[in-house]
């Protein structure tokens, strides 16, 4: 028999929907149900790739003794914290108060019924005691004894957690450091924090980090501009990014990235693929091919694209959320490879290319199979195999090809096929940035794609929301989808100027300094002003999986501001970055994203906009955006396109319309029209 979830969307609650656990999702029903019993509410947060996830529904929550020990005692609710991330930082937040541990997925929470603070809290608990843990059954019955016999002291205990929760925000404003200081310290704690032997930052689990490998490639970049030299900074980025392209965490075979390595070589990952990542990803590659050109990543965005077009994407233009990490109810079974399994699908001439590239010839990395990675350049095995790279590209392609193809028979991981506003917003970015690099105008079409379909489907007369599947657009948006949907755009128009998507990347912006903005302090709460209340409203500054909702924000708002000559929008991002002042300069090195909305908010932005015909424009576009330039932001807009910047002229004579014309615009002012290529070129140089 299902219980409450078999109602809702989130592919992730339907997992649960017929556990013997009579779940709940988070709703007045739940909340109102736990009021009249008086009993706890056992809140449990996951996602439908997670495997500890799955391994606690399948030894619990599945468990028909378990199952009772809940419903007897607990007001049970389940939830997916890519539709609730609202939730999900909240009780995250107060777990590592609790705790003074770093929380994770699943979360286990124990909540008051009337205050709906907790008082105690978890991450996994196994169903028997192990790893040092008590078994979940026994936990549950103790927690209910406690609850019953001494809830006053818990209630206590909940009650210190929501005085420090009430006192989060209350931050200084005033500044300890100059900007150059600022970001000076955040580039020597990020180099401290460098693991200079594999790549990366710290030790395992590795996480790749996007965000700060960005805030250390944009360093680089401006402390060049300026004629100071940072190579260290540069080597970091490229040194860590061909380590991850090498790894185990890329997968060689279809493309994308994974989650996280488990080890620090980039060996393994955490095999589940998120959208978010590969998004961000795609971006960051991008932008280190606009250096100049390798293989190596060249070939990496090309396929972690390939991938998100081929499998992640819903056939009216979105993008699906995530794959699982299991299938079969094993993590991984889908990717690794037994060493006899590869010889017999490939030619023996294509099985030594593979074995000396991937690893097949060193010990097995993951439980007595091979997860494939490169463990050598390509240069130093095609050289080593006495091959010429013509000869050796060719045996690796129809290798991959017939790995793919026998890996395609297996049964996949599942797929949560939902659509998320926030994770598409920096798909549309990825896409439309790596589109622009590689010139692949079909990425670009598909991020126009992609955003035409969050316009049509989860903006609804004039609101955002958050998730969408079957049809059907459900939770009011949270700050992140606003922020990183307003970056994709803005990203999709440098790539290609379309007024629907300048109309809409407005009305976006507008919509968040209404709902969201804080007036008094300034940045951006991370729920609507309308929003049910909870036991806290976070103001999200620092870099986690995602960037945080404030330092894009912060970013796309300036960006925005320049290019439509809106004061508004640039007044918030300064707002928001004087807010956030003191907490940048407590801990920089996790506050990339904010440190890199900073620097584009001291050094005004270049912006340059071209005006032409359609089919000229292009030449000129290309020449602005050659090389890498984050100070720069360039569109180009053609003649007949009717939401265009302020401060251009609405009308142009017909001789004028034949031709090219670009405006350079620093700060809020602008060059005369340029009518020459050439011209152009020399005023940027």
């Amino acid at each position: 028999m299902s219980n409450r979830l078999s109602q809702e969307t989130s592919p992730y609650l339907l997992q649960h929907a017929d556990n013997p656990v009579d779940w709940h999702p988070w709703d007045e029903d739940a909340l109102a149900l736990a009021r009249e019993r008086q009993q706890p509410i056992l809140l449990s947060i996951g996602y439908s790739a997670c495997h500890w996830c799955h391994v606690m529904a399948h030894e619990s929550f599945e468990d028909d003794a378990t199952a009772a020990v809940m419903n007897a005692h607990f007001v049970n609710v389940k939830v997916d914290r890519e539709e609730r991330p609202d939730l999900d930082k909240v009780y995250q937040l107060a777990h590592q108060l609790l705790t003074q541990n770093t929380g994770g997925w699943p979360l286990t929470m124990f909540l008051d019924p009337d205050t709906l603070l907790p008082f105690f809290g978890g991450t996994y608990f196994p169903k028997s005691p192990r790893y040092g843990l008590p078994g979940f059954s026994d936990l549950l019955l103790r927690i209910h004894s406690v609850f019953e016999d001494k809830r006053d002291e818990l209630s206590q205990q909940g009650e210190k957690v929501g005085k420090v929760l009430s006192k989060l925000h209350s931050v200084g404003q005033d500044s300890a450091l100059e900007d150059d200081a600022l970001l000076g310290k955040a580039r020597d704690d990020l180099a401290a924090q460098y693991d200079a032997q594999y790549g990366g930052f710290g030790r395992e689990p590795k996480f790749p980090m996007p965000a700060t490998l960005e805030k250390l490639l944009r360093h680089w970049a401006y402390t060049n501009h300026s004629g100071e030299r940072d190579r260290q900074s540069l080597d970091i980025v490229m040194r860590s990014l061909t380590a991850m392209a090498r790894g185990g965490i890329f997968d060689h075979i279809g493309g994308g990235f994974c989650r996280y390595s488990v080890d620090r070589q980039w060996q393994v990952p955490h095999f589940e693929k998120m959208l978010y990542d590969n998004a961000q990803l795609l971006s960051l590659y991008a932008d280190a091919l606009s250096i100049g050109p390798d293989p190596l990543f060249e070939a990496t965005v090309r396929e972690t694209a390939t991938w998100m077009l081929r499998e992640m994407r819903h056939p009216q233009g979105g993008f699906h959320a995530a794959l699982d990490a299991d299938s079969e109810g094993e993590e991984g079974k889908f990717y690794v490879w037994r060493r006899e399994q590869v010889k017999k699908l490939l030619s023996e001439d294509e099985y030594l290319l593979v074995e000396t590239l991937y690893g097949l010839d060193k010990p097995a990395n993951f439980e007595s199979k091979w997860n494939l990675r490169r463990t050598d350049s390509w240069r130093s095995v095609v050289e080593r195999l006495s091959l010429t790279s013509e000869d050796a590209s060719a045996l690796l392609a129809s290798a991959r090809q017939k790995l793919f193809q026998a890996r395609d028979e297996r049964v996949r991981p599942g797929l949560d096929d939902k659509v998320l506003t926030a994770w598409n917003g920096l798909a549309v970015a990825g896409l439309s940035r790596a589109g622009q690099v590689l010139k692949e105008p079909n990425w670009i079409d598909a991020a126009s794609d992609a955003a035409d379909f969050l316009l049509e489907n989860v903006w609804i007369d004039g609101r955002l929301f958050a998730t969408w599947k079957a049809g059907s657009a459900r939770h009011p948006a949270y700050l992140d989808d606003y922020a990183f949907l307003l970056q994709g755009l803005v990203k999709l128009l440098q790539a290609r100027w379309n007024d629907r998507h300048a109309r809409f990347a407005k009305e976006l912006a507008d919509a968040a300094l209404t709902d969201f903005e804080d007036t008094d302090a300034g940045g951006f709460y991370f729920t609507a002003h309308s929003h049910e209340s909870l036991i806290h409203r976070p103001k999200p500054s620092n870099d986690d999986a995602l960037p945080p909702g404030n330092g894009v924000m912060a970013r796309a708002l300036d960006a925005l501001g320049h290019l439509m000559g809106e004061s508004r929008y640039l007044q918030a991002a300064d707002r928001t970055l004087r807010w956030a002042r003191s907490l940048m300069e407590q801990v920089p090195a996790a506050h990339c994203t904010m440190l890199s909305a900073l620097e584009e908010q001291r050094h005004a932005p270049q912006v340059v906009v071209i005006r032409g015909p359609a089919e000229e424009i292009g030449a000129w576009q290309a020449a602005a955006t050659t090389g890498y330039t984050p100070w720069r932001q360039v569109y180009a807009i053609p003649y007949g396109a009717n939401t265009i910047p302020s401060y251009l002229p609405r009308l142009v004579s017909a001789e004028e319309q034949s031709r090219p014309a670009a405006y350079v615009c620093s700060g809020l002012s602008c060059s005369l029209p340029i009518h020459s290529l050439d011209r152009l070129k020399e005023a940027l140089s």
